[in-house]
């Protein structure tokens, strides 16, 4: 009887497996909740029609960034996974500076009443009609990281830029492009900073 019940319980196992996710599944550790959490404050806090200020003990940490995502291939469906990626794809291979200034650009836009009120509204904007604000994001290409370097720190540079402490490099600049083209929209916006890699933009005043 003590056979056969073994027998039937090896038999099952496989199905039983099945029916749980493995340790390490999709979903979040606790970690990476609590950051995403706290990412979602600051997003709102920084959005144009934030009315509060976040209280002080809401701040990203380090090992709490990088328990989201740490694989590359999330969905982007929260401000961490989103501003990471998009600071990776715009800017990835560039220096410190550069990372920081694409990150800047999200958030400023993100604190402007013209644009979506959620980092991932940012980044997603103009898809629906095929005028992508960020190439990356409908360029017909994978959107997952392949780099565990370039990504880790992408997402530190997401942490600080939510964090709010990154420092102004772009002089309150709306848009962005490589210096290796040349975009016909750049003559009517004011010009605010170029470096290395990119020149950046802002709307022409009156």
């Amino acid at each position: 009887m003590r056979q056969r019940l073994i027998t039937v319980l090896l038999a099952c196992l496989p199905l039983l497996l099945l029916s749980y996710p493995p340790a390490n599944a999709a979903d979040p550790s606790p970690r990476a909740k609590v950051a995403e959490q706290k990412a979602r404050v600051l997003e709102k806090t920084a959005s144009a029609d934030g009315t509060a200020t976040a209280p002080p003990d809401v701040t990203i940490t380090k090992a709490g960034v990088q328990a989201v995502d740490p694989n590359g291939t999330a969905p982007l469906d929260d401000a961490i996974t989103c501003l990471a990626r998009t600071v990776y794809w715009e800017a990835r291979g560039t220096d410190t500076r550069e990372m920081e200034a694409v990150a800047e650009v999200v958030m400023n836009r993100l604190a402007s009443p013209d644009f979506p009120n959620t980092v991932c509204g940012v980044v997603r904007q103009g898809s629906e009609q095929g005028n992508c604000q960020f190439s990356w994001w409908c360029d017909g290409r994978p959107d997952e990281a392949d780099s565990e370097k370039a990504y880790t720190y992408s997402r530190e540079i997401a942490r600080r830029a939510l964090n709010g402490d990154l420092p102004q490099r772009t002089r309150g600049a709306l848009f962005f492009h490589h210096r290796g083209v040349s975009p016909a929209w750049a003559d009517h916006f004011t010009r605010t900073v170029s470096t290395q890699e990119f020149i950046f933009y802002k709307p022409k005043k009156g």
